[in-house]
């Protein structure tokens, strides 16, 4: 019953094996090795864009941050969902990889953003001369931070105000399998085709073991991407690891199957907690996280029994028995419905 993230997660067996068998021999480093150039040339495919800049990094957070520093300047602003994953969980590291590029945040419901709030946003920037940020480019993250998914039309809406000022966006895409079986689209619908320039294909929070690749759609920010990996020490030496991952991730849609995987169970323990009484949930799930509520001392119980999830506020251990507190729920490829049922069974009886 291991509910607390994606990333707690065991690794696909096909990727382990994708990784022994890189392990025979020897490769040329820093990303100049054969299996890196077939992987590259994978990506351009899957995401029908033959002139892509494509690289591998190992972390989604030096993955997006670098990314937006290549697309801004140390005073431009980036501008971002409130509760986007840049925001809220990286540390800063956009700010420090940019050189000072500021965030402005941008309020949308189901955790998305509003394509006339981030007009209004846009629009009072660059007001103030020398005195103030400039404006730069747009994040979203799909699937969001609360387990929603932004439809291709409110990707093209957002994408649609951001070119109407020509700046970039980007997709923080840690989840973007999990948004592409969702929407039943493919890798190109959901980005370039939807106005998306740069994109985080995320694989670590479904079934890698540390690896995601940076795509720029414009060819012409590679070479400053590959300084700024270099010099903010992602540009791994025995690059064929990371490349032997993504391989096996590609290879007969594996990227797809894990997705379909853990959205679909997902949708069961939602489907079960609909049943059950005193839990609502906050939203409803499209991906593999979902944000349900019930009393303190159901959290209790199911912690008891051996359930692990985060308690998203407040502290289960003490209080009143009867206070409603929410939790949050992830699913990854490997989720049974065997821990699902259980989960519910102890839920429903705790």
């Amino acid at each position: 019953m291991n509910f607390a993230s994606d990333n707690t997660g065991p690794v696909h067996p096909k990727v382990l094996a994708a990784l022994s068998k890189a392990n025979e021999g020897y490769a040329l480093p820093y990303g100049a090795d054969d299996l890196t150039a077939e992987v590259t040339q994978n990506i351009r495919d899957t995401f029908e864009a033959p002139d892509a800049a494509v690289y591998l990094v190992s972390l989604g957070t030096a993955a997006n941050s670098l990314i937006l520093a290549t697309l801004s300047d140390p005073w431009s602003a980036i501008f971002c969902q409130r509760i986007a994953h840049i925001q809220e969980d990286e540390c800063n590291a956009p700010e420090f990889y940019s050189g000072g590029a500021k965030l402005i945040l941008v309020d949308g419901q189901d955790a998305k953003i509003d394509p006339k709030n981030l007009t209004a946003a846009i629009e009072a920037e660059e007001i103030r001369g020398v005195h103030g940020p400039q404006r730069g480019p747009i994040s979203i993250t799909q699937a969001t931070e609360k387990g929603t998914v932004y439809s291709l039309d409110e990707i093209r809406a957002i994408s649609a105000v951001a070119k109407s000022y020509n700046l970039p966006v980007h997709m923080d895409g840690a989840r973007f399998s999990n948004a592409v079986s969702h929407l039943g689209c493919s890798a190109a619908d959901m980005t370039w085709k939807a106005g998306i320039d740069a994109v985080t294909f995320g694989g670590t929070k479904n079934g890698l073991m540390a690896v995601e690749a940076v795509i720029f759609f414009d060819p012409k920010h590679a070479w400053e991407f590959e300084l700024r990996r270099k010099r903010g020490a992602h540009l791994f030496s025995k690059h064929r690891f990371l490349a032997a991952q993504m391989q096996a991730y590609l290879e007969g849609d594996l990227w797809l199957e894990m997705a379909a995987m853990a959205n679909t169970a997902t949708a069961r323990l939602a489907r079960g907690l609909k049943q059950i009484e005193g839990v609502t949930l906050d939203f409803e799930p499209d991906a593999n996280i979902i944000f349900p509520r019930w009393s303190r001392a159901k959290h209790q119980a199911l912690h008891a029994a051996g359930a692990k999830y985060y308690v998203w506020q407040g502290d289960h251990t003490q209080g009143d028995p009867q206070e409603v507190l929410p939790a949050r729920l992830v699913t990854d490829w490997s989720s049974t419905d065997e821990s699902i049922d259980r989960f519910l069974d102890c839920l429903s009886n705790g």
